[in-house]
C-alpha cells in the first residue's frame, strides 16, 4: 500500500505540531485508486478537489491509461497539502493552482519540469438577495471588503488550498479583515465549501470549473467575475527524482508529457459540463 511510507513518516515524526499537521492533512484526502491492469504500472499524482470535483479527471486519465498503460492513483486535498505531499516523496507528481507555494516548492528543488497545463478562473458567489451590494462593485478585494463591512456570512475553505491562499491574498489586497462572527473558515474543499455556502445563504470564494460542475444544486449567484486578479492557473510539476529515487519516474515523466499534448490540450478545450467549458487548456502558448 502506498500510504505506508506515510504512515512510517507519521511514527517517527518527533515534534507533536508536525504529527498533528500531517494527520490533519491525512483526514481531508480523498483517495481514488482505479484497479491496475495486469499489465500496466500505476503511479501517483497529489491534485486540487477542483480537478477531481469538476469531473474533468475522470474524463481525462482513462484516455492517458489507454495510450500510455499507466493507471493513475489520486490523492485530492488542497494544493498546500498535495505539494507537501511532494515535498514528502510520497507522490510521483502533483498538479496544483497555487503559484507562489508552487515556486517555493521547485525553488526548493522538491520539484522539476513545471508545466503550465491550463486555466480558468475565481469567481464570488453568494445570495441572490445579495445582502453586501456586491453587484455595485467590480473588483474582488472591494467585494471581500463589502462582506466584512456589511457582517455578511462567508464560508472559508481555510484548508491551505489554492482557492484558500487566493482568498487571503485579496483580503491583503484590500487591506481587509476577515474577522467577524459570520466568517466561518470550515477546512473542506471546494463542493462542501459551495454546499454550505447554499445552505447558510453565505458568500464564499471558487474556481469557476466547481461552481459550474455544482451550480444546479446551488441556490447561489455569481456576484464578481473578470478581476484578472481572480485569474487561475494550473500546473504540473514531476517530483524531484534525485530527492527520490524510488519515484515512478518514466510514469510521471509520460503524465507530464501526455497532459501537455496536442490531443489531452484539445481533450481540456472539449470538456464541458451542461455545455460550459470548464477550462482552457494553456500548454501550447506557455510551454
Amino acid at each position: 500500500m502506498f500510504l505506508k511510507p506515510l504512515f512510517q513518516r507519521i511514527r517517527k515524526l518527533q515534534h507533536t505540531q508536525k504529527r498533528a499537521a500531517l494527520l490533519a492533512a491525512l483526514s481531508s484526502l480523498i483517495l481514488v485508486t482505479a484497479p491496475a491492469h495486469a499489465d500496466s504500472q500505476s503511479l501517483r499524482m497529489a491534485t486540487t478537489t477542483s480537478t477531481y470535483h469538476s469531473g474533468l479527471l475522470d474524463y481525462l486519465l482513462p484516455t492517458f491509461t489507454k495510450d500510455t498503460g499507466y493507471e493513475v492513483q489520486l490523492l485530492v486535498t488542497g494544493s498546500g497539502k498535495a505539494l507537501k505531499m511532494g515535498e514528502m516523496g510520497d507522490v510521483d507528481i502533483v498538479l496544483t493552482h497555487s503559484p507562489k507555494a508552487e515556486k517555493a516548492f521547485l525553488d526548493a528543488e522538491f520539484g522539476v519540469d513545471a508545466r503550465s497545463v491550463m486555466y480558468n478562473d475565481f469567481i464570488l458567489v453568494g445570495p441572490k438577495d445579495n445582502p453586501a451590494k456586491l453587484s455595485e462593485t467590480d473588483t474582488a478585494a472591494s467585494g471581500l471588503t463589502k462582506i466584512a463591512d456589511s457582517k455578511s456570512v462567508f464560508i472559508s475553505r481555510g484548508d491551505d488550498s489554492g482557492t484558500h491562499k487566493k482568498e487571503l491574498s485579496l483580503w491583503e489586497a484590500g487591506n481587509g479583515t476577515h474577522e467577524w462572527d459570520n466568517y466561518r473558515s470550515i477546512g473542506q474543499g471546494m463542493g462542501p465549501t459551495l454546499n454550505m455556502s447554499s445552505e447558510l445563504q453565505g458568500y464564499t470564494l471558487t474556481d469557476r470549473g466547481t461552481w459550474l460542475a455544482y451550480q444546479e444544486a446551488l441556490d447561489l449567484a455569481i456576484w464578481v467575475q473578470g478581476d484578472p486578479a481572480l485569474f487561475n492557473q494550473y500546473q504540473i510539476i514531476r517530483v524531484n527524482p534525485k530527492r527520490y529515487p524510488d519515484l515512478n519516474i518514466d510514469g510521471a515523466k509520460a503524465l507530464s508529457d501526455w497532459i501537455v499534448s496536442d490531443k489531452a490540450q484539445d481533450l481540456i478545450d472539449q470538456f464541458q459540463v451542461k455545455g460550459e467549458k470548464l477550462f482552457t487548456a494553456d500548454a501550447k502558448t506557455s510551454n
